[in-house]
């Protein structure tokens, strides 16, 4: 069951998470190169300074790419935005974007890389209440955006672990209410990123030793892909120079990121003035050693992804939501567009 609630039937959201669409133009001229609409699923905050930096540092207009860079809307509406054209490239979670490609066979999306090497979903309750257990979740009310991937994903992580999705009553929820709606009771559980849930909770005065969270990864998880860069066939082969300079740029933020933590939050800052440097701080630690860093990427450097997890991801996305038939590993991942070994190592 799904209970829409807007804004006016919920109480205060937190002011941090709101960010306007679009980044402001960077102080030097942009490249005159190929133009590319980038976006990130997401709200802009301490998780995706690789975007940030990306941006505001400049590695776009080095790769010779003139981007527009926008936050996004949650990680189940980005494939539909690719699909549609809205947006040339975009970064999300790869199990919404697995679902729309069996739903839409004649779809032309496209992974070119890997950005988070580990999943960031978790379901978050109150550590005071009654539910113990991941499986406690059963006929219990959580409340999430529709596109949030945390929700995208729970019925995956619901049917490994004995719940059955359709007892869940989920409140639809925007963005900004949905920790709220936990802090003040209004419901059992959220679902979310870690990277979202367990620092705005605490800027709502819900402390992490308040909080009982359940990561998706510890729940028979660990083999999913977090995030990846995806795209159309279509513009792949249209613009193939543009494609190769923002999938380097992307990734170069990553990296740059990952050394330069102060930086790439002032470099959020600079984009979100609003932006509260220790709690982003925070959130990017965990996203830098719980989501980016791992013995696959110390391994295969950033971007790489192999087929045999692909696969197995897929046959598990296909269970879990009674799917057709599935995209192949290479149909669903091309990796002619990562930059070379030594740009990617981490």
């Amino acid at each position: 069951m799904t209970i829409l609630l807007s804004r006016r039937t919920a109480f205060g959201a937190a002011a941090a998470l709101s960010a306007p669409l679009v980044s402001a133009p960077l102080d030097s001229a942009r490249a005159q190169g190929p133009a590319v609409r980038f976006s990130i699923d997401w709200i802009f905050h301490g998780a995706y300074t690789y975007a940030a930096v990306a941006d505001r540092r400049g590695f776009f207009r080095e790769a010779g790419v003139n981007a527009t860079v926008s936050r996004g809307f949650g990680s189940g509406r980005v494939p539909i935005d690719i699909a549609a054209g809205t947006v040339d490239i975009a970064t999300c979670d790869p199990t919404p974007l697995m679902r729309f490609m069996s739903q839409n066979p004649d779809n032309d999306l496209v992974c070119l890389g890997l950005v988070w090497d580990q999943p960031p979903h978790c379901a978050t309750v109150r550590a005071d209440g009654p539910i113990n257990s991941f499986r406690d979740l059963a006929g219990k009310t959580l409340a999430a955006p529709e596109f949030d991937g945390g929700r995208q994903v729970f019925p995956v992580a619901a049917k490994l672990n004995g719940v059955d999705p359709a007892s869940i009553n989920w409140l639809s929820v925007s963005p900004e209410l949905r920790e709220p709606m936990l802090v003040q009771r209004r419901c059992d559980g959220i679902t979310g990123f870690i990277t979202s849930s367990i620092i705005s909770l605490k800027a709502l005065g819900m402390d992490t030793p308040q909080q009982r969270i359940f990561r998706y990864r510890e729940l028979g998880l660990d083999f999913f892909y977090g995030f990846v860069i995806v795209s159309t066939r279509t513009f792949v082969r249209n613009n193939p120079e543009a494609v190769r300079g923002s999938v380097a740029a992307i990734l170069r933020g990553v990296k740059y990121a990952f050394h330069n933590r102060a930086d790439a939050v002032q470099a959020l800052k600079e984009r979100e003035p609003l932006t509260d440097v220790p709690t982003e701080l925070a959130r990017q630690d965990i996203a830098m050693g719980e989501l980016t860093d791992s013995p696959n990427v110390r391994r295969l450097g950033l971007g790489v992804m192999e087929a045999p997890r692909i696969e197995r991801q897929l046959a598990a996305v296909k269970d879990a939501y009674s799917l057709g038939a599935m995209p192949a590993a290479d149909r669903f991942y091309d990796d002619r567009f990562l930059p070379p070994a030594a740009a990617r190592a981490l």
